[in-house]
């Protein structure tokens, strides 16, 4: 199992970077909706005058800039002017309070450097110091300068500052202020020309009416007076007919709609307990719902604190809301800005307890004054016969409104929790295929190489805690991808590509990693590996496999494997000379002939700095760089040592240490093999005295014809003096010929004792064991792994004892010097064990001649 910190250190790495993609797009976002915004203010704003403010606006949504101003340059006077200011310590008066204040200031020193300035404090008062601008008002923590464009030229400058410490501009911040500087000249020439055209418009509406305005005034006054008497007549109708207060607010409108504009028309009730405004009766051409809300700084709120009937068109809203008397709110939208708005009082007892009003959008109507007085005199009349249908509706419907609002909480409970439950549920469901997708090939489905890398990673911390058991990394390239390609299409070889991962993944445990780097390479992390060969065994298996052809919709294809092996036991501290080695290896198998599995060793550094196929190195088998090591045969219930196995080892000055079993690779073919293996074995036998049996590995080389009679000489001068047992490889022993066998049978008769190693390491096929009746039969340590983990195994292991029984072979278990690991073996009939070789036990192989030997790698 993973090591639950680095899986909690995973989903760390995991959110952070997920974070950071959102946070990109997020900026991205802001940007986009900030100049979107723009352009719809740009179409849509009456007047600069408002334009500034849903500038400043919209700024207030992605950064710091509660205190804002605009500065232009004004070509009569080429000198720099306010256009708009808000600062929560400084009013407008006091930028104005020194002439041609700008010029010389921080905003003039924006203007004429013409680049972006983000100041602290600190670099304001020393700015001062140094005289490069002067400072009016407060000083700020932060300050923000950007110069506004128009066709490459500047005309004027666009600030905002904050006096928070903490409050400081981010650099996506900063670029998003710079974008909406670039775009500003561009709206103030599209407001400015719509002004224009909105004037006209107006003056030429007025020319047409001016004219008729005289004898409609007569006119008016007499309707006037007549409709008040029926307003009069209708009210009074109302108050003793009408019994529901919904019936009673569509009367008052229709009666309003009657006598003047009234398309957009609401009644507000003030709670002056509770500072809430309700709508009890609204009709609106665009706001579908008018929501309770709070007592705020609205044109209606106005209206009650006046305590008279107002007319509001945009020039006396425009000053309402710079005096201050007027806030819109932050999520006010010019689309539902009325052009023309008027508004009486409800009072009742000397107190407001309401406000009835209409409204305009678009232009459509302009109230008059002969509207406010018409408005005012009807709420005076309507707010006494308001009031008494409040208190008697408000009696009837409060337990009907308990209940009902207890429902609508519950309801809305409910909704509310399944909808998050949605939300996370679909929330988990990105997450998981963000990170799929980010770290898996979407062509094979297999992971990529940052998946790899991050698990490799892992593994190689974690191996550098605990270093067994050990891992390993295959590096995998097919042999004529690129002709698949030309000849076939890349259709079919990207079929090919998915039919070989598919081939790939079978060969793996479930624990192993198959990922694809690119092309057609492949990386295999292999771990819990008690051996180097099981490494190999699995690379074989896919060499294997990659002979035999792919077929598929009437065509075959014939590829092949080239593959690198490098193992844990490199003492490797960073994953790049992992990838490296094994990378090495790989092109290794390349030049030895393609379809080929080759195992790491550091030489191939040496091949792979000079980009040759061969390299030569000069040395002489000295005396010191030979020796050898022996392990005890014991017994495991008294530890009573049956017999001693050597293991020779050449330890090169380039190469470093390597069994001897594996020198012929690195030698010419100017050395001879069996000299030296005899050389070594009478070594053996003059060092070690023992009474013991003394096990030996053998070549099988040493066996054929001109080098058996060399073997029987170095075993008759001392097997006298010593006993003697010949050790072979199990796959040298199945592939030996009839010849070999006779000659085996030959050495038996002489009294040499023979053994067999590292048997079924592949197979536990018993035919070989009775071809030759052997004295030793040393098990591969994966066999004897795998008989404590499958039962097929065991049953394995029973015959060959059964079989050893027979012909009086003892078996010996090779593997880790564990107790436990011995005393399980030990259950299924194993008590023969390779005990550890002592450090006095290790000795120097003399050399009688100081032959110098030229030695070639592959």
């Amino acid at each position: 199992m993973d090591d639950p910190n680095s899986a909690k250190n995973k989903l760390v790495y995991k959110n952070k970077r997920l974070k950071k993609i959102l946070a990109k797009y997020k900026h991205i976002h802001d940007m986009q909706s900030a100049l979107i915004q723009l352009s719809e203010q740009a179409s849509n704003v009456a007047e600069l005058t408002l334009l500034y403010p849903a500038i400043h606006k919209i700024l207030e949504d992605y950064l710091p800039s509660s205190n804002f101003y605009v500065v232009l340059l004004n070509q009569r006077t080429e000198q720099l002017e306010l256009t708009y200011f808000v600062d929560e310590k400084d009013h407008q008066s006091v930028p104005l309070a020194e002439e041609h204040h700008f010029n010389a200031g921080l905003t003039g020193y924006v203007y004429r450097t013409g680049q972006t300035q983000l100041l602290t404090k600190t670099d304001i008062l020393k700015g001062q110091t140094n005289n490069r601008f002067k400072l009016l008002g407060s000083v700020c923590e932060h300050w923000l300068g950007v110069p506004i464009f128009q066709n490459k030229t500047i005309i004027g400058v666009m600030v905002s500052q904050s006096y928070e410490v903490k409050q400081n501009f981010s650099a996506t911040q900063i670029e998003l202020f710079e974008v909406i500087s670039l775009y500003l000249s561009t709206a103030i020439e599209r407001v400015k020309k719509r002004e224009l055209l909105e004037l006209e418009v107006k003056y030429r509406t007025f020319a047409l009416t001016q004219s008729n305005e005289a004898l409609q005034k007569e006119i008016q006054i007499r309707k006037q007076t007549l409709e008040r008497q029926q307003i009069l007549f209708k009210i009074s109708k109302l108050a003793t007919q009408t019994e529901r207060l919904k019936d009673f607010y569509q009367q008052i409108h229709q009666i309003l709609n009657s006598i003047t504009y009234a398309e957009n028309f609401y009644i507000c009730l003030y709670d002056k307990n509770s500072q809430t405004l309700s709508f009890p009766y609204a009709v609106d051409e665009r706001i579908t719902h008018y929501k309770t809300r709070p007592f705020r700084q609205g044109f209606t709120e106005y209206v009650i604190n006046q305590r008279n009937a107002q007319l509001i068109d945009h020039y006396k809203s425009a000053q309402l809301i710079e005096s201050g008397l007027v806030v819109r709110t932050e999520n006010h939208s010019t689309d539902l800005t009325e052009t023309s708005w008027i508004g009486a009082p409800l009072i009742s007892n000397d107190d407001v307890i309401g406000v009835i009003a209409c409204q305009s959008y678009d232009k459509k109507h302009y109230f008059t004054e002969d509207d406010v007085e018409l408005i005012n005199f009807v709420s005076q009349q309507i707010a006494n016969v308001l009031q008494k249908h409040l208190a008697n509706e408000a009696l009837q419907q409060s337990h009907e409104k308990l209940e009902k609002r207890v429902a609508e909480k519950t309801k809305a409970l409910q909704q509310t929790n399944l909808h998050l439950e949605l939300q996370i549920e679909e929330r988990k469901k990105i997450e998981l295929q963000l990170y799929h997708d980010a770290h898996h090939d979407a062509l094979t489905g297999l992971a990529n190489r940052s998946l790899f890398l991050m698990q490799l990673d892992k593994t190689l911390q974690h191996h550098l805690r605990h270093p067994q058991p050990g891992f390993a990394v295959l590096f995998i390239d097919l042999d004529n991808f690129k002709a698949i390609n030309d000849n076939l299409g890349h259709q079919v070889g990207d079929q090919f590509l998915i039919d070989v991962a598919r081939s790939f993944g079978l060969c793996i445990r479930e624990h192993d990693l198959l990922a694809r780097l690119a092309g057609d390479e492949f990386v295999i992390l292999l771990t819990h590996l008690h051996h180097p060969q099981e490494a190999i065994d699995v690379a074989n298996r896919i060499v294997d496999i990659m002979k035999e052809p792919f077929c598929r919709n009437g065509f075959c294809i014939q590829s092949g494997a080239s593959i690198g092996i490098t193992h844990s036991h490199n003492n490797y501290n960073d994953t790049d000379a992992i990838i490296r080695d094994a990378d090495t290896a790989m092109y290794q198998a390349k030049k030895n002939g393609r379809g080929q599995v080759e195992f790491f060793h550091p030489l191939l550094r040496q091949i792979d700095s000079k980009n040759s196929g061969l390299v030569e190195i000069d040395g002489t088998l000295n005396t010191a760089d030979l020796s050898f090591s022996t392990k005890t045969i014991i017994q495991n219930s008294d530890g009573e040592v049956k017999a001693y196995l050597t293991e020779r080892i050449w330890q090169h000055p380039n190469l470093g240490t390597i069994r001897f079993s594996q020198i012929e690779k690195y030698l010419t073919n100017s050395v001879k093999l069996p000299e030296i293996e005899t050389k070594i074995l009478n070594d053996i036998l003059d060092q070690v005295h023992t009474d013991a049996p003394i096990l030996i590995n053998c070549n099988i080389t040493m066996l054929n014809d001109g080098n058996f009679e060399l073997l029987q000489q170095a075993l008759r001068s001392k097997q006298a003096e010593q006993q003697v047992c010949l050790l072979f490889s199990e796959q040298a022993i199945a592939k030996a010929p009839n010849k070999t066998l006779e000659q085996l049978a030959i050495l038996k008769a002489q009294g040499v004792l023979l053994g067999i190693t590292d048997f079924a390491h592949y197979r536990c096929d018993l035919n070989i064991i009775t071809r030759i009746a052997f004295d030793y039969i040393i098990l591969s340590a994966i066999f004897s792994q795998r008989v404590l983990q499958q039962p097929a195994q065991q049953m394995q292991l029973q015959g060959l004892l059964a079989v050893a029984q027979l012909t009086k072979s003892q078996v010996v278990v090779s593997g880790p010097a564990i107790l436990n690991y011995q005393q399980l073996l030990e259950r299924h009939g194993l008590t023969l064990f390779c005990a550890p070789a002592k450090p006095e036990q290790k000795q120097r192989i003399t050399e009688k001649s100081d032959t110098p030997l030229r030695l070639l790698t592959r």
